[in-house]
């Protein structure tokens, strides 16, 4: 699994219909439903593969959704 920037990640969520709802610092925070999801944005740094798999998975997100 290739790592991607934070900001790249926020992007993608939007595309799956979660909204962003809050910014704190460094951390924006994505809600749909009833569930939501804090992502470090750090310029284009990339987020770690453990955080982003955690996303991915909090998400329903697929590696394709990636892209």
């Amino acid at each position: 699994m290739k790592s991607i920037s934070g900001k790249k990640l926020g992007q993608i969520l939007e595309r799956n219909g979660w909204k962003l709802v809050r910014i704190k610092g460094s951390h924006h925070r994505y809600q749909k439903d009833n569930m939501s999801i804090s992502i470090p944005i750090h310029g284009n740094q990339d987020v770690k593969i453990g955080l982003l798999k955690s996303v991915m998975k909090q998400a329903n997100l697929t590696e394709s959704d990636l892209i």
